[in-house]
């Protein structure tokens, strides 16, 4: 299938972070794009704002008319659509041509030069620092989230050299042709698809398989490949790292050179390893040091990846997507770095039922960590309900004094009840709509306080 040919786009949930950031490239390239989505977002108003038709009730009738030419329309859709889904069977009825977005994806970077991050964790801020070191050479890159300096998912360059996110999910990774990828972690997870590790590990396997030209790996992942780490040997070494309010600053030792002083904007030595990844990356592809050193420090981040939404001398909110208990330690990590005498409050929103099932011991003991722990009800996503698995049953697993099983209209209430200066909201779902509420409601408690 030539791309060229193709007039209509059509995104069944579109505005999933991922769907997005192809509905926007298409729309941005001259595409009649238009698509169905659950709910409205600030993204799907983005997308309206770009000429892009949407709609929220799933009906064949709400779908454009110029759309209903199977000759002239591609379908996407997401993994997350419902096989009943009723628009998704017209198309299937009707024998249009149907795609998953990770196919369309492979069908746009086929013939470009193709730099992709994967990895379980540290993809997203990855692939979104090194889209920003790549805009020099006018690198189209597509995000899983919200880069901070372009405040959007894709950052829309030539269509010679692409940076794409490589999902793991659904093996949608296999879809690509990289010719430079980087794996930053391969921890269990989406065991709803992969069932065990060792199948996740094999699809990594596969994954790293396609790399054309040049593999790079996080130092002590089972792949052949250069390696990166954190003052230890490895073909990329980060060392001499310090803390100066608030940014970190180090050095690199690459296989032929040396750079000093390299300055970070962002928390954590997560987020160090996810710059020397896009750094190495980047010095593979041909990027000077100087140039990489100077986009690190320019870089912002990414939206809901540790995003301060209220930062004053007496509180702070912090809002991020970590879902996985490993994620979950490492912004713990973060935060008692940047604030070690305080006292620190989480709310976590689990994702998925089965998520929460296979890691159960390893959610409870992360969340212990906390100070005071607020746990709101398993968000659903893509699953119904297992028997059994449910937020009462991981707030019982939790070691900690300070724990309480709160509800969305209670929220608010709940984290003043805290004492805690420092608060962190945590998860994948709806908790990244919720957080704007609740940072609205505090700041006006605080400047009715003062």
């Amino acid at each position: 299938m030539n791309l060229k040919n193709i007039h209509n786009i059509y995104f069944l949930g579109i505005g999933g972070i991922g769907m997005s950031a192809i509905a926007r490239y298409f729309a941005s390239n001259g595409k009649k794009v238009a698509g169905y989505d659950k709910t409205p977002s600030p993204i799907t108003k983005e997308l309206e704002e770009l000429g892009v038709a949407i709609h929220f009730e799933d009906a064949v009738k709400n779908i454009p008319i110029s759309f209903l030419n199977k000759e002239e329309t591609l379908v996407v859709y997401t993994p997350a659509i419902p096989k009943n889904q009723t628009e998704f069977n017209y198309f299937l009825d009707h024998k249009f041509t149907i795609l998953k977005r990770a196919a369309v994806l492979g069908k746009i970077t086929e013939t470009t030069f193709c730099l992709a991050v994967a990895g379980t964790h540290g993809k997203t801020t990855t692939s979104s620092i090194l889209g920003h070191i790549m805009a020099e050479v006018k690198a189209t890159s597509f995000l899983g989230g919200i880069a901070e300096n372009y405040n959007s998912n894709l950052i829309l360059g030539s269509a010679e050299i692409s940076v794409v996110e490589a999902d793991e999910f659904d093996r949608s990774f296999l879809q690509l042709s990289p010719n430079i990828a980087c794996v930053t972690s391969m921890d269990a997870d989406h065991l709803d698809i992969y069932k065990n590790i060792e199948a996740l590990n094999e699809s990594f396997v596969s994954f790293s398989n396609k790399v054309s030209d040049t593999l790079i790996v996080a130092k002590g992942l089972p792949l052949k490949g250069l390696t990166y780490a954190i003052e230890a040997a490895a073909d990329y070494n980060a060392f001499n790292l310090k803390i100066e309010n608030g940014i970190y600053i180090f050095d690199v030792n690459t296989p032929t050179s040396e750079i000093k002083n390299i300055e970070l904007h962002l928390p954590g030595r997560h987020n160090v390893m996810n710059a020397l990844a896009a750094l190495a990356m980047a010095d593979v592809y041909g990027i000077s040091l100087e140039n990489i050193k100077r986009s690190l420090l320019t870089f912002k981040g990414v939206q809901r990846r540790f995003s301060y939404k209220i930062k004053t001398t007496d509180f702070v909110l912090i809002d991020d997507y970590a879902h996985h208990p490993i994620a979950i330690n490492a912004v713990e990590n973060s935060v008692r770095e940047m604030y070690p005498d305080k006292e620190i409050l989480v709310v976590f929103q689990p994702h998925l039922f089965s998520r929460t099932r296979d890691f159960i011991e390893d959610f409870a003991s992360a969340l212990s960590k906390f100070d005071d722990v607020l746990l709101l009800d398993i968000y659903p996503a893509r699953e119904t309900p297992i028997v059994g698995v449910d937020s009462n049953w991981l707030l019982s697993k939790i070691e900690n004094e300070h724990k309480k099983l709160s509800q969305k209209h209670n929220l608010i209430k709940d984290i003043k009840n805290s004492s805690a200066k420092v608060v962190v909201m945590l998860g994948a779902g709806d908790i990244g709509v919720l957080v704007n509420e609740v940072a609205s409601e505090l700041l006006k408690a605080l400047e009715y306080e003062a």
